[in-house]
């Protein structure tokens, strides 16, 4: 896509040793960058159009309903099958083998028996199998005191209450969208190549965006057929309210230690998104009241950020003083006298705010600038094949000085001791998913997956250190094959300086869920709400336009809508 960028002048990129790091990572929100933001710039300029040619669930909220999007060359259709599932087996773990609703995007537009194909297999999961004309499988949970809630009220002619509806945010919740050949979907090289899935997780955000619209659509129609002398539909600012939640655990985490090419080109993405807004050398009245205002909705953001969790409680009370802080601070930073008003902004933020408050800044800096990031987006796929192979003809001085450099803070660390490595990665037998376990309580070590970079370069460097052999990679990798993975990893990072972590990932100290967080933030989640340490609920979407209105709303939905009495400025 070609795009004219307005040129500014360089501002150096945040370095991997400030930005890589789980603390800093866990702290990441959505942005303009972030995936479903993307997806639906999209939509909206290419004019896609959107329909629900079926539409047959009954009285007890049991059926099939088809939604399509059409773009300028294809269509893809989300077939929806709506069960009546006992209260007994409602579960959002992913060893769950039932659920109120299931999905498949598929590629182009089902016949008769397509879905009769799929209603035999699609329901089941992983127990069914599904064929590479489907993209995408998933599964959704009613919100049971929501969706009941939403629905007595339509029913009696009443809209729901907005802070009711705020208590939660959706009326279902995803608790697995499975693609790149699942269950025998199509595989992400079959799709790759076609401009509006080429994105990371094109198809999956698009996916989630159509369950969202089949979830309210389902509520209103259970509300008619309860009562359809007096059901009304739900208000549509209200009815943007709703997201789509979903319940996510330990089988995201590893995906960005495993796709290190990929991951740094989102982190990338952003940091020079980032650098270019720090480096504009002016601004004026009417932008500074624009960012006022989107601090304002931010602040409002986090008023409806709903937690239990003494992490994240900690995280917003800490988010709350920030933005106020910034708030007070503001007027003294920007105005139309002041160089680099955003860069003094954000350096001013490297100095008093939280690690939670400097990443939420990253995202309000970068919102109001669509003209000078969005194309950036474009820069977030990668082919990772094209970095797979090991140059062995590098010198071993080169490669040491490369890992002392990427991994100097792990060569620092005693792993003989216990807390250091006292987690281990491994794979269940019966859902083929990512667990961590407890490396010294459970005899999990044989099973272990190379998912410890920090650790195993440590392993390296002392190999290193004692070579006296040929100083050629290839040589020392003849003798030592069990380094080969982060052999490559050390190359990868020596070309792609945000590919790698900067911290333990096997330590009794490890939050997984800061894994969780960034790789959700750049999906465009929300409302980070983490369960334990090892699993988190988000919202997907909310705010958002639904289909029928994506052509009269433009992209400034992903923070809520500022509230009157502090319109004021």
């Amino acid at each position: 896509m070609d795009v004219d960028v307005p040129e500014v002048p360089a501002v150096p990129l945040r370095p991997p040793e400030t930005v890589m790091n789980l603390a800093r990572l866990g702290s990441f929100h959505q942005c303009r960058l972030s995936f479903m933001r993307s997806l639906l710039r999209r939509l909206r300029r290419e004019r896609w159009t959107f329909d629900r040619p079926i539409f047959d669930i009954d009285d007890n909220g049991v059926g099939v309903a088809v939604y399509s999007a059409c773009g300028p060359e294809r269509t893809y259709s989300l077939v929806c099958f709506a069960h009546d599932l006992p209260a007994e087996l409602r579960s959002d773990r992913v060893i769950a083998h039932a659920w109120d609703s299931t999905f498949t995007l598929f590629d182009g537009v089902p016949t008769a028996a397509d879905i009769e194909r799929l209603s035999k297999n699609v329901p089941k999961q992983e127990a069914g199998r599904v064929s590479s004309s489907e993209i995408c499988v998933s599964r959704a949970n009613r919100s049971v005191r929501m969706f009941d809630y939403v629905i007595d009220r339509l029913a009696a002619g009443q809209q729901p209450d907005l802070e009711e509806v705020l208590s939660v945010g959706y009326l279902m919740r995803t608790t697995a969208v499975y693609g790149s050949g699942k269950l025998g979907a199509a595989d992400r090289e079959a799709i790759a190549d076609r401009p509006e899935l080429a994105g990371p997780f094109q198809a999956e955000m698009l996916s989630v965006f159509l369950t969202r619209a089949y979830t309210v659509d389902l509520a209103e129609h259970l509300a008619r057929l309860r009562s359809p002398d007096t059901a009304v539909a739900i208000e549509p600012s209200l009815r943007r309210r709703f997201g789509v939640g979903n319940s996510t655990g330990l089988g995201l985490g590893p995906f960005i230690i495993n796709h290190p090419v990929l991951f740094n080109n989102w982190i990338t993405a952003r940091e020079r998104a980032l650098a270019r807004v720090r480096a504009l050398p002016h601004t004026d009245a009417d932008e500074a009241e624009v960012f006022r205002q989107l601090l304002v909705r931010a602040k409002e953001n986090v008023a409806e950020w709903r937690s239990e969790h003494p992490i994240q409680l900690e995280k917003l009370a800490l988010l709350r003083a920030d933005l106020d802080r910034l708030e007070q601070a503001l007027a003294s930073l920007i105005g139309p006298e002041a160089e680099a008003p955003w860069d003094r902004v954000f350096t001013w933020a490297e100095e008093n705010l939280s690690l939670e408050g400097q990443e939420q800044l990253v995202s309000l800096l970068i919102e109001p600038q669509g003209d000078l990031v969005d194309e950036l987006a474009d820069t977030m796929s990668a082919d990772e094949s094209k970095a797979f192979a090991i140059d062995g003809s590098m010198t071993l001085d080169e490669l040491t000085a490369i890992v002392e450099d990427v991994y100097g803070w792990a060569v620092a660390i005693d792993w003989n001791e216990p807390r250091t490595r006292a987690r281990a990665w491994y794979v269940s037998e019966e859902k083929l998913e990512p667990r961590l376990g407890e490396r010294f309580e459970e005899p999990i070590e044989p099973y272990e997956q190379p998912l410890a970079p920090g650790r195993d370069a440590a392993a390296l460097h002392r190999d290193l250190q004692a070579w006296s052999g040929d100083p050629t990679v290839a040589e020392f990798l003849l003798r030592h094959p069990e380094h080969r993975h982060v052999v490559r990893r050390a190359q990868i990072t020596a070309r792609y300086p945000y590919a790698e972590i900067r911290d333990n990932t096997i330590s009794a100290d490890l939050l997984p869920i800061d894994l969780l967080r960034c790789k959700l933030a750049f999906f465009g989640a929300t409302h980070f709400d983490p369960r334990s340490d090892r699993w988190v609920r988000i919202n997907m979407f909310k705010n958002a336009p639904f289909p029928h209105e994506l052509a009269e709303h433009d992209d400034d939905w992903s923070y809520p809508p500022a509230p009157v009495r502090e319109l004021s400025w």
